[in-house]
């Protein structure tokens, strides 16, 4: 049974959803960026994903580029992101991970390197974000052949036949999004969301995740109302690290406050 597997079960049988954060992997710098990682599993997330710092994040807003800028500023490249992910496996081990990522970074090592790579340090899924459904066949063949899940997301405006064909292809969780756009903290839910849930619901048992926009305890309280399995909260974390970056102890605080309260949105 994988991570997510044996977590979405868990939860399920608490009745609870899950909380997944997003952060940006040496955002504000290596060091500090492990102590967040560190502050939002202690107190109650339960899952991560993580973003690797790239220069043309085109599905990102401002908030998470400028996480990135802050990360290349502090000298974290891929070989320092995936140092970080393997610390964080180390001192986690059944937490599940998975990571945002754009192609060139996945590519550009060969799949074959990248994957093995995503096995040896603890990695759990990754999401290709600008590679669709109809091109990843290559990629997801590399990817389960080293036991990574792939992760695909669901737009609000998806036509039956792209939830059939992205349920079929789904592992771990299919990541639903609220609205259509970059990522930011624009509140706006789709209208549709919930015909859609129950769309995805009729044609896989995969679990939902929902994100964009999502930064309160009654929002996450709202998305697994409608039926979805959990919710991840990104651009609104990311921008209490920008806020706080210069304070630890002051960050941390405000993170756990956070955590704490969108956690409880799932129960």
């Amino acid at each position: 049974m994988s991570r997510y597997a044996k977590k979405f079960s868990e939860l399920k049988a608490k009745n609870e959803g899950a909380f997944i954060p997003f952060v940006m992997i040496g955002d504000p710098n290596p060091e500090d960026s492990l102590t967040i990682i560190e502050t939002l599993v202690e107190n109650g997330a339960d899952g991560l994903e993580l973003g690797v710092p790239f220069s043309d994040p085109m599905a990102d807003g401002p908030i998470i580029q400028d996480a990135g800028i802050r990360a290349f500023d502090a000298g974290t490249n891929v070989a320092k992101s995936f140092e970080i992910i393997a610390k964080v496996r180390a001192k986690y081990p059944e937490i599940p991970i998975g990571l945002l990522m754009y192609a060139n970074l996945v590519y550009r090592p060969t799949l074959d390197v990248f994957y093995k790579k995503m096995a040896e340090i603890g990695v759990d899924s990754v999401l290709v974000v600008d590679v669709p459904l109809s091109e990843f066949k290559p990629f997801k063949e590399v990817a389960r052949a080293n036991g990574i899940e792939s992760i695909f997301i669901i737009p609000p405006n998806a036509s039956e036949e792209t939830v059939r064909k992205t349920a079929e292809a789904a592992e771990g969780y299919i990541y639903l999004m609220s609205r259509s756009g970059t990522t930011g903290l624009n509140k706006a839910t789709d209208a549709g969301l919930p015909n859609l849930v129950k769309l995805i619901r009729s044609v896989t048992n995969v679990p939902i995740v929902q994100g964009f926009g999502i930064s309160t305890k009654e929002q996450v309280k709202d998305a697994i109302t409608m039926g979805v399995d959990g919710a991840i909260s990104g651009s609104y974390i990311v921008s209490l690290i920008a806020k706080h970056h210069h304070n630890m102890d002051e960050l941390k605080a405000v993170l756990k406050d956070t955590v704490t309260a969108l956690k409880s949105g799932t129960k």
